[in-house]
């Protein structure tokens, strides 16, 4: 599995936030995510017919925060 997020940064800003350790199996879990929210992208860029995909194509919601 190719890791899609910065480990060094992600494992900084939960030390930062709520100082607590990270473990390694964490970025797995993490790339899981965003390869699932950037495929969600993909579809919402590829039904509105657009080869861009953009900020709109992402779907925030409170929940997500």
């Amino acid at each position: 599995m190719e890791i899609l997020v910065v480990v060094s940064k992600v494992k900084k800003y939960i030390k930062d936030k709520a100082g607590m350790s990270t473990s390694a199996s964490a970025a797995e879990a993490l790339t899981r995510i965003v390869e699932r929210e950037v495929a969600k992208a993909i579809n919402n860029a590829q039904a509105d017919g657009r080869k861009t995909v953009m900020d709109r194509d992402f779907e925030v919601s409170e929940s997500n925060l």
